[in-house]
């Protein structure tokens, strides 16, 4: 009769865990089927490139797309938090600019600056002058520097001119060199008017590229702003080195244009020949008086069985703002945030608690995620996986997986190819690799260095849509036209899904072998001892 009952009780708790299961597959089977046929990611990113548009911190737009974002997943039933990072000194919205040259062969020129940098006062005209190297030059020309827009030396990399102390002092230096180098120019030149035997052009020495030497100096003089060369696609960062010190009583006072490399050189050489001509410029570079608060953006799916543990599943929300942030990180924000709507709209109840994070001010140095992992030292122990997504538009093609997950994320990743058989998943095998001791890259730098498996997918542009995210990134060009929906509908698909799976295991994710040096130990689930390859 015993052995009776202890069948019956057996046969009752194999059923619930099998329901249990059902329940976890139907979860997953409902993920699939609302992201394969009412795919919300673009839309997101529609929202987020042309409602909102380029959004660095310490902008409106900045402000305006964590309040949307937050809307959304409260929208769907998530708990936001707006995590306080920190604020920086003074703000910037960027509006429209205008420019062309006039002139018999006119054009309108093809430009950007910098974020945090200098508009125009208006519409304004002036003539054109190549920068002086030397004292002597500048002493010469000062007068007609007054109303000029000046072209300078070197080729942009989409950051301006740093004007602070640090950058004063490499002028100055290089003032030296060019004075040096103008007394041996002189005696060349001495000696071709003296024996008329030495070639000018073949003999002179060139003087140093550094663009801008007597920056300040122009400033005071009354240029009307600086003109540098630019690679096209056009980079547009930001004032890094001067941004974290700027006041409301002591901004930058001339624009920093990056000019279009084949424009520049036309205009160069006019300028050269002293020919007769204008530049005009409209640039709206407004700044906000701060300090100006950014955020980290957090929803919170909290988990039934292990509430302190976590997985993550995050983007950064900031983006530069001389385009829209279409690729560079829309198309990681998108994609993320359709992931939670597909795990809220399936009634999943993950175990472990899901944290749904949007970055801020990963372009300035990883601010928003370094100040989280600084601020939660307890929780790095706790984290399963973190899954950062900020490569571009391409699919989840499979991942690396090191050897003490593998049988665990072969189970989680059993669904993924049944979602769209023209992208195909496979898992290999990771090596284990070297823990970080500086946190590099995105948003996942700061994790690795606390010891935090990053897992991330392996992203293949698999149909041939010749995507290039180096000529995308930082520039001009980063919109929502360069997103590509098939790909960013599958990859929030496959997100949801992996993300799920982890979160619905009775155990963390394995540490041993990610890294070759130990990692921060993890800690076992309150009140259980579950052994190791268990899964739902």
């Amino acid at each position: 009769m015993k052995s009776r009952f202890t069948l019956i009780i057996l046969a009752f708790i194999c059923g619930l865990l099998q329901a249990h299961a059902q329940a976890d597959s139907s979860a997953i089977a409902r993920i699939i089927a609302a992201g394969t046929t009412d795919n919300h990611t673009m839309e997101h990113l529609d929202i987020l490139c042309n409602r909102i548009g380029g959004r660095l911190i310490g902008s409106s737009a900045y402000d305006i797309a964590a309040e949307w974002a937050a809307e959304e997943m409260r929208g769907w039933g998530i708990e936001v938090v707006m995590d306080s990072v920190g604020a920086l000194p003074v703000g910037f919205n960027r509006g429209p600019w205008f420019g062309r040259m006039l002139s018999e062969d006119g054009m309108i020129l093809h430009f950007a600056t910098p974020a945090y940098t200098s508009g125009t006062k208006g519409v304004q005209s002036g003539h054109v002058l190549i920068e002086p190297k030397t004292q002597a030059e500048f002493d010469r020309m000062k007068g007609r520097l007054k109303g000029a827009w000046v072209l300078v030396g070197g080729e942009s990399k989409g950051w301006p001119i740093d004007f602070s102390e640090k950058g004063d002092h490499r002028r100055d230096s290089v003032k030296l060199v060019n004075l040096e180098i103008e007394k041996k120019n002189n005696e060349i030149r001495r000696e071709f008017w003296r024996t008329r035997t030495v070639d000018l052009r073949k003999e002179l020495l060139p003087f140093s590229d550094e663009p801008a030497i007597f920056y300040k100096e122009m400033v005071e003089a009354g240029i009307l702003g600086i003109i540098q060369s630019a690679p096209v696609p056009i980079a547009a960062l930001y004032d890094r080195n001067n941004v974290m010190q700027m006041h409301w009583d002591s901004l930058p006072s001339v624009p920093d244009i990056k000019l279009d490399e084949n424009q520049y050189k036309i205009i160069e050489q006019m300028a050269k020949e002293r020919r007769d001509f204008e530049l005009e410029f409209d640039i709206r570079n407004h700044f906000r008086p701060g300090p100006v608060p950014y955020c980290n953006v957090t929803g919170i799916i909290p988990g039934t069985e292990f509430p302190d543990e976590y997985v993550i599943l995050s983007a950064h929300l900031d983006a530069y703002d001389v385009a829209t942030g279409g690729v560079d990180d829309g198309s990681g924000v998108s994609p993320v945030m359709e992931a939670a709507r597909l795990i809220m709209l399936s009634g999943a109840r993950p175990k472990r608690t899901i944290l749904i994070t949007l970055w801020a001010g990963e372009e300035f140095g990883l601010l928003g995620s370094q100040s989280w992992v600084d601020r939660n030292p307890d929780k790095m122990a706790k984290i399963s996986n973190m899954f950062n997504r900020d490569g571009g538009p391409l699919p989840p093609t499979g991942m690396s997986v090191s050897d003490s997950m593998w049988d665990d994320m072969t189970e989680v990743c059993k669904y993924v190819n049944t979602i769209n058989p023209d992208i195909p998943f496979t898992l290999t095998r990771r090596t284990p690799s070297p823990k970080p001791d500086k946190a590099s890259g995105s948003d996942s730098g700061p994790f690795a260095v606390a010891g935090v498996p990053t897992m991330g997918f392996t992203l293949t542009d698999i149909k041939g849509y010749n995507f290039d995210y180096m000529e995308i990134w930082h520039t001009e060009r980063d919109l929502y036209t360069r997103s590509i929906p098939e790909y960013q509908e599958h990859a929030a698909v496959v997100t949801a899904v992996a993300a799920l799976g982890v979160a619905c295991l009775d155990h963390p994710l394995s540490r041993e072998g990610y890294y070759t040096t130990p990692p921060v130990e993890q800690e076992k689930p309150a009140g259980k001892s579950p052994k190791k390859g268990k899964k739902n």
